[in-house]
């Protein structure tokens, strides 16, 4: 008999996997993730809010209190911040809007000194720069100098007007050598510091690599000295600020400081008080934006701190 033996081959067929996540566990994640971005959205404002009032709880707190102090005194020397607001809105925003609201005041003096600023700032900061990199990098010249550098920087710039009257034109000529010659030791000095002390290893692995002086100056002299160059930087233009008002006090027909001396003549101390306020205004304003601009360019400097 026979036998007949079966042969049973095994299942190539896999089982059935499912791939993808059903439709309603997709949208269940969907949802739970739109709840949780609406309800931590409101909460992100929040803090952003609490924040800022936070550091600026002090601001209204001074207002209200010279507001009160100065209408018990009622000293005309001293007007109240809402006396001042007022004549601000009269001297600098009487304007259309197509202007930004600024009148011809605002308008006839407020590029005369900014253009003053920013010349003066410039200059001095491209001379001390260069002026330092030169003194830093080289030990003889520095010692030669040092005594120089330190006794220019001690002189007060204001006291350099009688000196400069006999000498230059009255206007621009000697607006721009005042704010240069004052605002020049900062910048000088920190790129000294900066350009001295570069890292010596750096140095000795650009001679390896074959850089020439020019690209050693470049690409590792300059990127050592600048978070330096920006500290000096960042204090030249507070002080340029200073020296513009300062230089157009004396034989100025405009700006912003010759409208602070004409308020004076007119006894005028709400005028005297606007004038103080926008000088105010703008050196926070451009703080603020000059402390953008490091923060962009000096972003591989914090990053290299935090990974180190």
């Amino acid at each position: 008999m026979s036998e007949q033996v079966k042969h049973t081959t095994p299942s190539t067929t896999p089982s059935t996997v499912p791939s993808t996540v059903p439709s309603t566990a997709m949208g269940t994640v969907m949802n739970t993730a739109m709840n949780t971005a609406v309800n931590t959205a409101p909460r992100a404002v929040l803090r952003t809010v609490l924040r800022a009032v936070l550091r600026l709880w002090l601001l209204p707190v001074v207002l209200v209190l010279w507001e009160a102090g100065t209408r018990a005194a009622d000293n005309p020397y001293f007007p109240p911040p809402t006396t001042i607001v007022v004549k601000m809105r009269e001297m600098w925003l009487t304007g259309p809007a197509n202007r930004l609201w600024l009148s011809d005041l605002a308008v006839e003096n407020f590029p005369p000194s900014l253009a003053r600023l920013f010349a003066g700032w410039a200059v001095a900061g491209i001379a001390g720069i260069v002026l330092g990199i030169m003194i830093g990098r080289s030990a003889p010249l520095a010692r030669f100098v040092d005594p120089l550098v330190h006794f220019c920087r001690a002189i007060p710039p204001p006291m350099l007007l009688p000196l400069l009257l006999p000498l230059m034109n009255i206007g621009t000529q000697i607006q721009l050598t005042t704010i240069v010659f004052g605002v020049i030791w900062p910048v000088l000095l920190n790129t000294v510091d900066g350009a001295r002390y570069v890292d010596r290893q750096h140095m000795e692995t650009a001679r390896v690599f074959g850089f020439s002086w020019g690209q050693r100056l470049w690409r590792v002299v300059l990127p050592s000295a600048l978070p330096k160059i920006f500290a000096g930087l960042r204090l030249s233009l507070s002080l340029a600020l200073i020296l513009m008002v300062v230089s157009e006090l004396v034989g100025s027909t405009d700006g912003i400081g010759f409208q602070l001396r004409a308020a004076e003549r007119a006894f005028d101390p709400p005028g005297i008080w606007s004038a103080i306020v926008v000088l105010g205004l703008l050196g926070y304003l451009l703080n603020l934006a000059f402390f953008a601009i490091e923060r962009r360019v000096l972003s591989w400097h914090r990053a290299a701190k935090q990974t180190t």
